[in-house]
């Protein structure tokens, strides 16, 4: 009984590998991307992620952002700009079921490697002190957390 147990595990498995894709982010996919959002321990939602926001992000960063999907649903994201300087990423979120499958790094690889193909060398990204997961991930993936700085936010 173990033994059919475990194989529909490992089928599970396979079902989860299978059939994943990714593509460019667009304005259309935002109600599924906000819910994603809302749903990760970790994520700072304000008044810039409204729909039109989010849209004017896209138009001026376009090529940039991306969602990754298990066949039609939307399990990842990662939100990409820049300044013409610097890169910056924003939102990186992969639903907690396909955690660990390296579906977050190969959503951070494309925006860097778009990145790049803009001529922009450096990228930051922002995280919350207390985001556990967030900053292991950050972390264990080779960035650095700078010391010599802070950020600085005023409402307008």
């Amino acid at each position: 009984m173990k033994y059919l147990t475990y194989n529909k595990m490992e089928k599970e498995q396979d079902q989860l590998n299978t059939n994943i894709s990714t593509h460019e982010i667009q304005i259309d996919d935002y109600s599924e991307i906000y819910e994603l959002w809302g749903n990760t321990s970790g994520m700072g939602l304000s008044d810039a992620d409204t729909h039109e926001n989010i849209y004017k992000f896209l138009l001026r960063n376009k090529g940039l952002s991306f969602v990754c999907r298990h066949v039609d649903k939307i399990i990842g994201t990662i939100l990409c700009g820049h300044d013409g300087r610097r890169g910056y990423i924003y939102h990186v979120t992969v639903a907690e079921k396909y955690r660990g499958r390296g579906i977050g790094l190969m959503l951070v690889d494309k925006s860097l490697q778009a990145l790049k193909e803009e001529g922009i060398s450096k990228c930051h990204l922002f995280v919350f002190s207390d985001n556990v997961v967030g900053n292991a991930f950050w972390n264990a993936k080779g960035w650095t957390k700078r010391e010599d700085i802070f950020v600085y936010s005023k409402s307008i």
